[in-house]
């Protein structure tokens, strides 16, 4: 059984995200999910920098495609 938070988010899923796509930046976030991911935050952090700061929105969107594999080739793809 997984634990939340006080928000309700699933830490095993953000912790698994995290050690998987940890390194990459919230640059390259944004140009998989617009500018509006991650607001506040400097392009220049790193997903684990802010993974657990992050509002609803972008973490909803951030879960959905690591959790239906599709996060990985998005980063790649933005990457480049």
């Amino acid at each position: 059984m997984s634990k939340t938070g006080l928000d309700h988010r699933h830490r095993d899923k953000d912790g698994e995200i995290s050690h998987k796509h940890g390194n990459t930046l919230v640059r390259t976030l944004r140009k998989i999910y617009g500018a509006g991911f991650a607001a506040g935050y400097p392009e220049t952090e790193k997903l684990s920098e802010v993974l657990h700061q992050l509002n609803e929105t972008s973490l909803s969107q951030l879960r959905r495609d690591h959790e239906t594999g599709h996060l990985e080739h998005k980063i790649a793809k933005a990457s480049k």
